[in-house]
Order: C-alpha cells, then sequence, then structure tokens
C-alpha cells in the first residue's frame, strides 16, 4: 500500500470518528435593538433596551441568564414556548415577564403587518449577555 493511499484511508477513518456537528442555533431576523440605558451596580448588569423587530421577523431561539422586562410601545408580540405553542400574545401597551434559565427556551415573533417595538429591561449577571442562542427545539418555524 503506498503511503498516500495509507494517509487517505487513515484520514477517512479518523472523519469516521468525529461527531456529527450540533445544531446552529437560529438567528434572530428582522430585528433592531437600541440601548437606552445601561449602568452596573452589585455585580449585576442593568440595561434597557428598545426593540424593533420588522413584520414576519423573530428574536430566535434563546434564553435569558438574568430577568427580563417589557412593555410593547407598537404592534403585537406572538411569544412561543419551546413546546411550540403560543404561551401569550401581547397587544400595543402590554407587558410582558420571562424566566430566566436555560429551562425557559422561547421565540418571540411579529406576525403582524407593522414593525413591533418593544422597550426592555434586563437585569443579569455581571458581564453577561442578554440573550443565549440556542438551536429551534425542533418547531415548524423559526
Amino acid at each position: 500500500m503506498t503511503a498516500i493511499r495509507s494517509l487517505a484511508l487513515a484520514a477517512v477513518a479518523c472523519a469516521a470518528l468525529v461527531p456529527a456537528p450540533a445544531a446552529s442555533a437560529t438567528p434572530s431576523v428582522g430585528v433592531e435593538a437600541r440601548i437606552l440605558s445601561q449602568s452596573t451596580s452589585d455585580g449585576q448588569d442593568f440595561i434597557t433596551k428598545e426593540l424593533t423587530i420588522a413584520p414576519g421577523g423573530s428574536t430566535g431561539w434563546h434564553w435569558h441568564p438574568g430577568q427580563v422586562y417589557g412593555v410593547i410601545r407598537a404592534g403585537t408580540l406572538t411569544h412561543y414556548g419551546a413546546d411550540c405553542d403560543i404561551d401569550g400574545v401581547y397587544p400595543t401597551g402590554g407587558a410582558i415577564t420571562e424566566q430566566s434559565g436555560p429551562g425557559y427556551v422561547h421565540l418571540g415573533r411579529n406576525l403582524g403587518p407593522d414593525p413591533l417595538v418593544m422597550w426592555v429591561g434586563y437585569i443579569d449577571p455581571a458581564g453577561s449577555a442578554q440573550a443565549n442562542p440556542v438551536p429551534n427545539p425542533g418547531c415548524p418555524f423559526e
């Protein structure tokens, strides 16, 4: 057996042992974020953002490491849990809170014809991301 053939067989054998890549996180679609305020105190970040989600857009599947509070300024937010069911519909003026931790994967969508505008407050451990993207849990939509 030639050296090249031996190397090729070794490469194929090694490739068979490499696990398939994990499913990638679902990105947000049509989302713009603007920081309204930000501060850190006693090991926690306090951040307020204005999120705008275009018609047909979504937040992508994610979870939060800390507390989240929001108010809908315009449009309607349709909120889904990891079981693919709608767990809330929040019209203009509606308030939303979200649980924290990787056990509470969720997605927000704008199914309406107009932009959805939200003010969202995050209270997170200092230095952490406000949201952690995850793969679609098996729902027929993103």
